[in-house]
């Protein structure tokens, strides 16, 4: 099969445009999600809230996410990426603006869903654009590029918080709507983000992807670039029911596995760090803390720098085979020295952030672009349970069976993913996006 040029053309300012453009999204989406946590505080001071109540607030926009990518992945693969691509981003502006005019909890907890909504479509709408424009050389990077900028949004959203926490009772309001202005900036620049070529020549609307092609990629493209893309192109699509379809099912159920095993231990030691760290009698000094974070930024600068410099396939194995060394070590050596310990949590924040990079990347890659935004949806979503059974467990595990115990089982969960990968991980780095989702993988899941 003849690549087309958009596998084939060399890495261009629009490429890097397009892919800056759209993982900017995930800066934002970092930001907005980040940013509830230095407002939350300020907020409960003078709106007095039930453990049960906070707890909701934190994890509104969690709820949020859930929802939006499994409802907007579906509608982006049926009226295109572009126009999401506007909305969704118009939603973080209003949305954020909004919270200014918060009265009491339930208007913040709505205001906070639906700002999660909005995250969750961009999660599936982000990736695939960048996904379906990237020259095949540096599209891994390119979509890793995601969740780096994702840690990005989210550190600096804790930064702006703490500089603002002085401005008095009324802080959380004006930290909160600070959101509006990474939004805003970033819709201003998606303007002239043209649509997916990809997705106009599924549509049959080939005419238009060959303009796009020849504006933006090379004057030189001809039909025959769309014949691969534009091949199974045929009347209305049905995201949902082709996702599930025998031909995607492993595929879907692969990457949902994949990505679970990833984010359960992931947002249990983050989420809790400083308790853990107090429960292995470790104290939660500053030090403490601020190395294993530092290690968790480093991660994501490798996984950007590295996930073109190898295969899927043993990138996926290595990474869950460090997570599940540095959670055994941590569970079976419980006399560990300091040292070890802090160590091996060094080690799983390096792993886990830089293995966040293959989130963008196998979803874009194992699914075809008629249902390309729908899977990523429903990888997004799965994860999303993960985050939660992560976040809600580890505290009544470590009371009732003990920080050993629940490293361990979180170790355990890393094995899964370590089996699941063994079996079915592909690879997908040197071939075409087109020859990748239609299952022409070098080690092809079976």
């Amino acid at each position: 099969m003849t690549e087309s040029v958009l596998d084939s053309a060399r890495l261009s300012r629009f490429h890097l445009k397009t892919s800056l453009y759209g993982n900017g999204g995930h800066l934002v989406d970092g930001y907005i999600l980040g940013i509830i946590v230095p407002a939350l505080p300020i907020f409960a001071v003078t709106h007095p809230i039930s453990p049960l109540l906070s707890g909701l607030l934190g994890a509104a926009s969690l709820i949020g996410v859930f929802l939006g990518s499994l409802i907007f992945g579906s509608v982006t693969d049926r009226f295109g990426r572009r126009k999401m691509f506007m909305l969704d981003l118009a939603a973080f502006v209003v949305l954020s603006i909004a919270q200014v005019a918060v009265t009491d909890v339930v208007s913040l907890l709505a205001l906070r869903i639906l700002l999660g909504i909005a995250v969750g479509a961009d999660y599936t709408i982000a990736s695939t654009l960048v996904a379906e424009f990237a020259p095949k050389k540096q599209r891994g990077f390119l979509l890793a590029l995601g969740p780096a900028m994702w840690t990005v949004g989210y550190v600096v959203a804790m930064l702006v918080g703490s500089l603002m926490s002085g401005l008095g009772p009324d802080a959380w309001r004006w930290i909160l709507v600070t959101s509006a202005v990474p939004s805003l900036v970033l819709l201003i620049l998606r303007r002239k983000t043209p649509e997916s070529p990809r997705w106009l020549a599924r549509e049959g609307r080939t005419d238009e992807a060959l303009a796009i092609l020849r504006e933006h990629v090379s004057r030189d493209a001809t039909l025959d670039d769309l014949e691969e893309l534009g091949a199974e192109s045929a009347g209305p699509s049905a995201p949902w029911r082709e996702v599930v379809a025998a031909r995607h099912r492993k595929r879907l159920v692969f990457v949902c596995l994949f990505w679970f095993c990833q984010v359960v231990p992931y947002f249990a030691v983050f989420t809790f760090l400083p308790n853990i760290l107090v429960a292995l009698n470790l104290g939660s000094g500053l030090w403490q803390t601020t190395s294993v974070n530092l290690f968790l930024l480093l991660g994501g600068v490798v996984g950007v720098a590295t996930i073109g410099r190898f295969g899927r396939r043993p990138y996926t194995l290595v990474s869950f085979g460090l997570l599940t060394f540095s959670t055994l070590v941590i569970g079976v050596w419980q006399s560990a020295p300091s040292v070890v310990v802090i160590g091996m949590f060094a080690l799983f924040a390096l792993v886990s952030s830089a293995m966040s990079a293959l989130d963008t990347v196998y979803p874009s890659e194992l699914f075809p672009t008629e249902v390309r935004a729908t899977a990523t949806g429903i990888c997004v979503s799965v994860s999303r349970i993960g985050a939660a059974v992560g976040t809600l467990l580890l505290p009544a595990g470590i009371d009732r069976f003990g920080v050993y115990n629940v490293t361990l089982v979180a170790a355990a969960v890393a094995v899964i993913g370590l089996l699941v990968s063994m079996a079915w991980a592909p690879e997908t780095a040197t071939l075409s996006l087109a020859r990748a989702s239609a299952g022409s993988e070098e080690r092809a899941l079976r």
